[in-house]
């Protein structure tokens, strides 16, 4: 499978007519949709029962885990959508990269791209390579029902940061020091990810998934003008890929206030919003034809109820006039976060929200 085979279209799922999905098609909705990045993971006990003994990568290959992980915050917190429960990484696992995620660092990688030379380790990707991806989709969706199952990928730029730098970094001094002096060299090696990410992403769609979120967590260390030359071209070929099949295409970022109109223009539906724009302002940036997702900086669900409730209501507030808003944090649930906080945020925001 390669990001140029045209899909076919996907048939209206149990889910169709859900808040979350008529929210990102711009639709009048019943109550602002709530779902949370990494809402299946750390924050919840049951989740640290499951995953007790049994490495990060595994876990993600196995289709009863990834469905009961997947299924947690939906019967715990009552949101709006599911994520189906992976790591940006899986995708180039399994064409045979040589990596770990090392509790407490992150994804690392055995033998960094650097060379062209090291470009041969990216081969194409193949539904058979992530045969465990459509299983737990399946299986998935017979259980959801209505409510609406969320893919992913990690974006090629993000992923390109791992290839290249080896693991996580706060500098991505060889990443850039390759898009600077280089840019043959980097714009091959983003391709080549463009490619991977859009068979990821097809083969979840496929299964069953009824919208797709492409996660470029690093992007916010660039410059627009970097972004523009360096990294949307390869983001859009993604979302062109996946386009004919008609489900919700969610772009976000993380500190990528400054490139917010940028990422719409790579080809999203929707755009997600960090905690550090406002809503009605991200809005004025992304520019008309686009539903947005976000806000709530993820640290203030360690205030009190009170304080939480109050910030909730400042980015409703921002968001009244959107004609496309999801409810989400501006990143990911932390590991620490107290999971009654969730549920009454879910509650708190269908309750003001109730139309």
């Amino acid at each position: 499978m390669s990001a140029n085979d045209a899909p076919r279209a996907q048939q209206p799922s149990a889910a169709y007519d859900s808040a979350f999905l008529k929210a990102c098609r711009r639709e009048p909705v019943p109550h602002t949709p709530v779902w949370f990045m990494r809402q299946a993971g750390r924050s919840l006990p049951e989740y640290r029962k499951v995953r007790e003994g049994i490495p990060m990568l595994e876990s993600c290959m196995r289709p009863d885990l990834v469905t009961e992980i997947t299924l947690q915050p939906v019967r715990r917190h009552g949101v709006d959508a599911a994520i189906y429960f992976s790591d940006i990484v899986v995708p180039l696992k399994a064409i045979g990269i040589d990596l770990d995620i090392k509790p407490g660092v992150g994804p690392v990688v055995e033998r960094p791209i650097r060379t062209r030379e090291d470009l041969a380790q990216l081969r194409d990707l193949t539904p058979e390579d992530v045969s465990y991806v459509t299983e737990a989709i399946g299986l998935l969706t017979r259980e959801l029902g209505a409510t609406p199952l969320i893919g992913f990928a990690g974006a090629p730029f993000t992923l390109a940061s791992y290839l290249v730098e080896g693991g996580p970094s706060r500098t991505y001094e060889n990443a850039k020091a390759m898009m600077y002096g280089d840019p043959e060299l980097w714009t091959d090696l983003l391709d080549r990810l463009a490619d991977i990410t859009a068979a990821f992403l097809k083969v979840q769609i496929e299964a069953g998934a009824s919208a797709v979120q492409l996660f470029d967590s690093w992007a916010g260390a660039l410059a627009p003008v970097d972004y523009r030359r360096s990294v949307l071209p390869a983001s859009a070929k993604v979302f062109e890929a996946v386009a004919g099949y008609g489900v919700p295409r969610i772009h976000f970022g993380v500190g990528t206030g400054e490139l917010l109109g940028l990422m719409g223009e790579a080809g999203a539906d929707v755009v997600g919003v960090d905690w550090r724009v406002p809503m009605d302002e991200a809005a004025r940036r992304v520019g008309p034809g686009k539903a947005l997702q976000g806000n709530l900086d993820p640290t203030v669900l360690f205030a009190p109820t009170e304080a939480v409730e109050a910030k909730t209501r400042e980015v409703l507030d921002s968001a009244k006039d959107l004609d496309g808003h999801v409810f989400n944090l501006g990143h990911g649930v932390m590991p620490s976060t107290d999971p009654d906080a969730l549920t009454r945020l879910v509650e708190h925001v269908h309750t003001l929200t109730a139309r």
